[in-house]
Parts: structure tokens; sequence; C-alpha cells
């Protein structure tokens, strides 16, 4: 799907707990409404989990990006503590476009600095499906006017939220750290 490419960013933050404190994963999958609505606001909308009809861990994302909303079906293909990596075939709904989806890569990781901070990457990838590409073809846009848009709209938003994704994760390891 290389030559489909659409959009990516990553945006690091640190996170100032010991990388022994934090688990990704439990954050994610223990994320409440409302803590997810602060991590991006007014942008994130809802978050829900499930599970695939296999028993894989899926987290559900509502949000706005760019003026489209994103409904995102992140199944958990990696859910370690300390790296995550999220991939769902997410429906987006556009002014332009209709309904139409997108594949999308969440990866969302930490690496440790010293014995009392780390470092959180939030890094997410989108690529066409096809029928975000006969979505475009039949408003006459080109997957490049398409790319260059979605960029600059991505890359906000994970500007925006890898900031307050990083001090929720904070904010949970140092809970628990005190329990």
């Amino acid at each position: 799907m290389s030559d489909r490419h659409i959009a990516e960013s990553s945006f690091s933050h640190v996170i100032n707990a010991p990388i022994d404190r934090v688990d990704i994963a439990d954050w994610l999958f223990h994320l409440s409404d409302a803590e997810y609505q602060r991590c991006a606001p007014p942008d994130h909308i809802a978050v829900g989990v499930t599970t695939t009809d296999d028993g894989q861990p899926m987290s559900i994302n509502v949000e706005m990006i760019g003026g489209n909303l994103m409904v995102q079906h992140y199944v958990g293909e990696v859910t370690d503590p300390h790296h995550c990596r999220m991939v769902s075939v997410s429906d987006l709904f556009s002014p332009l476009l209709g309904r139409t989806s997108l594949h999308v890569v969440w990866d969302l990781s930490v690496q440790p600095l010293d014995e009392h901070s780390c470092e959180y990457v939030n890094h997410v990838t989108a690529t066409a499906t096809d029928e975000f590409l006969a979505a475009i073809n039949e408003h006459g846009i080109s997957l490049e006017q398409a790319a260059a848009a979605d960029q600059e709209a991505s890359s906000a938003h994970n500007k925006k939220e890898t900031p307050l994704y990083a001090k929720s994760i904070e904010r949970r390891a140092l809970a628990r750290s005190n329990n």
C-alpha cells in the first residue's frame, strides 16, 4: 500500500514517570471516555473498548480530524506495556467525499530516558483504501492533493494529542505507583 500513502506523522513527549510504571496497553484499554476527550478537545468525541470476533482487543475511537468525522476500529496487533500497534480500517465521513474509509496504523511506544522518565512516541500512518481512491477519483481529486490535505490535518491533530496522551499515561503510571 506504499503507493497509496496519505499521511504520516510522529511526535514525542516526555513522561515524568519511571518506565517500569508505564503500561501503554493498560492505559489504552482502560481509557475512560472523559479522559479520551481531554486528550484532544474538542476533536476527541468518544472512545470505547471491545474485542474482535476472534478475541483481539479493540479500541473504537471517534474523532474529528480536519473537518472529517473518523470512526476508527483499532485492532491491537501488538499490545505490550511499552508498545502498542493498533490497526484500523477507519470510517471517514467527509463533507466533500461522503462516507469512505482509510487504513490507519497507530503506533504508541515508550522508551526510557533515565530512571525517572521516559519518552512517549505517537506515530500515525494513513493509506488509501480502494474505497477512498474511488471517492477522490469521483470528485476529481488526485491522490497527491488528498494526501497534502490529510497530511496537514493529521499532523496538526497528532501534534495536539501527543502531549495530552503523554500526560494521561503519566497520571495513570503515577497512580499505579501509589497502589
